[in-house]
């Protein structure tokens, strides 16, 4: 049987989104650890930020990760004083997820962060070229139904 020459792993657009996608996380989370928190750690954070309190549930299903990764986050930022647990008042075997004020405070500067990073990487692309990215990427997203969000 004949063999098959091997592509050469440049021509492929994966490749290209891995390299991209590899120089863009590590940028940011490095950005980020610089402020005591890792990228999931922030993008928790950023999930509270416009909620009062959300069940570790609800952010699982959000985040795409399991219960226990949620609450293993959770532990941490409680550790750092970002994020409380409490009882839930309308079921008090729930627990709820909030950020605290110092957490609460922490998440414009990190979103500021997220922002300096894509203009680092991105700000040389046109607006055009920019909506045509998004428009490109999330058509991929939504033809193969992806749901869970990039948390590291």
């Amino acid at each position: 049987m004949p063999t098959r020459p091997a592509s050469d792993l440049t021509t492929h657009l994966g490749y290209w989104l891995r390299f991209v996608f590899n120089h863009v996380s590590q940028a940011f989370a490095r950005k980020v650890e610089a402020q005591g928190v890792t990228v999931a750690e922030w993008v928790l954070m950023r999930q509270l930020l416009d909620e009062e309190a959300l069940a570790p549930s609800i952010l699982a299903a959000r985040m795409g990760m399991t219960r226990g990764a949620i609450s293993r986050l959770a532990d941490r930022l409680i550790a750092k004083s970002l994020l409380l647990r409490a009882a839930d008042p309308e079921d008090g075997r729930a627990q709820t997820l909030a950020l605290t004020p110092t957490g609460r405070a922490l998440v414009p500067g990190l979103a500021a962060l997220a922002d300096a990073n894509d203009a680092e990487f991105f700000a040389h692309l046109t607006s055009d070229d920019r909506a045509a990215l998004f428009r490109i990427l999330r058509g991929i997203v939504e033809q193969r139904g992806l749901a869970s969000p990039p948390v590291d």
